[in-house]
């Protein structure tokens, strides 16, 4: 289990010598926006058939892009989980934003989640605004339809394509699957034709380090999501290989303040010691091998003013 990429002249995770090709084939992207907590990364996980986005109680947990690989028929779908869009205050936030808007731009198709629940409120106002300037096929997913009315979702759906036109709408529940399947059948016609751009048992081109880092980032969530700040983070440190065929990972979980500390490490160290034990066990159902996690506590003050931070989660540091 090596996350080396050897193949240095392709962006990472991309290698077209391994891609499918035949007079049918097709790929291409599909980028999904919304605002915060709409169910990205939870619909993300239900097309792929995997898990390869976070999905926490906390807002905007989606931080880089990540890119989940589907295949349907002859056709590989790259959706391209984006940052939750919202009204940014900090250098973080614009960051993200800033991400969001490029990972639409430069996608085949653009599909806007809105939590049907919730409907069209502010977030969503401006989302459906800015789409006016992107010329792309467009798609409507209005996600929690086990929640919702259908009178409801139908006026949502209206009031929606008075903003944009839609070419096509879809209702799914993200959390339990349906719908989802029409939606892949959708999108796989839409991808233009060409060669697969990933090997076709590559669910996903996230680093297997950072991949490791937002499953224990998750995990320190779910657990303490009313009580630790939204700017925490996560890195990996080490990533060893052993002979067995286990992995060793170090990690170190990143806050501003000494109390964010005490929070995190919890009285004679339970709280980190369940978070650990929470993320080792997914990290091993996820990689199929034996994890040793080893999770460290450190403060380090204004990391999100650190260009280097910013490299590491995959984002642009804004100026």
């Amino acid at each position: 289990m090596n996350d080396e990429n050897n193949n240095n002249d392709l962006p990472e995770g991309m290698n077209f010598n391994l891609g499918k090709l035949n007079e049918n084939t097709r790929a291409g992207f599909v980028a999904l926006i919304g605002a915060p907590n709409a169910g990205k990364s939870t619909l993300l996980n239900q097309l792929v058939g995997t898990k390869v986005s976070i999905v926490t109680h906390k807002v905007q947990t989606t931080r880089a892009i990540v890119r989940g690989v589907a295949i349907e028929d002859d056709s590989q779908v790259i959706f391209v989980d984006t940052p939750g869009i919202f009204r940014p205050k900090r250098r973080l936030d614009r960051a993200m934003v800033d991400t969001a808007w490029g990972g639409a731009k430069d996608a085949d198709v653009v599909a806007v989640l809105i939590d049907a629940k919730k409907g069209i409120n502010e977030s969503v106002e401006r989302i459906l605004n800015e789409l006016e300037h992107i010329k792309l096929p467009k798609v409507l997913i209005l996600n929690k339809i086990d929640i919702t009315k259908r009178e409801q979702l139908l006026a949502l759906a209206a009031k929606a394509n008075e903003y944009t036109k839609f070419d096509q709408t879809f209702m799914v529940s993200a959390i339990n699957g349906s719908g989802t399947k029409d939606i892949l059948k959708y999108f796989a016609e839409q991808m233009p034709k060409g060669p697969w751009l990933y090997p076709e048992d590559q669910a996903s081109d996230i680093p297997l380090r950072m991949l490791a880092a937002e499953i224990t980032r998750e995990k320190l969530y779910l657990r303490l999501h009313e009580e630790l700040p939204y700017i925490s983070t996560v890195e990996t440190d080490k990533w060893e290989d052993k002979k067995d065929g286990s992995v060793r990972i170090e990690q170190t979980i990143f806050v501003e303040r000494d109390s964010q500390k005490s929070i995190v490490l919890g009285k004679n160290g339970q709280t980190i010691k369940a978070i650990s034990k929470a993320a080792r066990e997914e990290l091993s159902e996820a990689f199929e091998t034996t994890i040793h996690l080893f999770v460290f506590v450190k403060v380090r003050e204004n990391w999100s003013d650190d260009p280097e931070r910013y490299r590491n989660m995959g984002l642009d540091f804004p100026h």
